[in-house]
């Protein structure tokens, strides 16, 4: 099982990313998959989430209106389009992995893209 995350990197205030993270090992149209991220000195946090399908998804108050997760089913891959990006956004993020149906409760994650909002 791999999950790649890619697309980090340091952008200025106000600026946009886009985080990919690609799945292989298993099979990706069971899980649910999310990003979370980690700032120096705090606990890892909740980003977003989307279904399965695609048809549902969930983003933390904080991202709201800046964030947008998304998933192409067909390369196995999920993604994290950044808007309007803050200092606070600077954290390491992290794709993972949640097992619907036959897989539910089993996670996987990936290891992390940093991402720097600096002037």
């Amino acid at each position: 099982v791999q999950l790649v995350e890619s697309g980090g990197g340091l952008v200025q205030p106000g600026g946009s990313l886009r985080l990919s993270c690609a799945a292989s090992g298993f099979t990706f149209s069971r899980y649910y998959m999310s990003w979370y991220r980690q700032a120096p000195g705090k606990e890892r946090e909740f980003v977003a989430r989307i279904s399965s399908d695609g048809a549902r998804a969930t983003r933390a108050d904080s991202v709201k209106g800046r964030f947008t997760i998304s998933r192409d089913n067909a390369r196995n891959t999920v993604y994290l389009q950044m808007s309007s990006l803050k200092f606070e956004d600077t954290a390491v993020y992290y794709c993972k992995a949640e097992g619907r149906l036959d897989d539910y409760g089993i996670e996987y994650w990936g290891q992390g893209t940093q991402v720097t909002v600096s002037s």
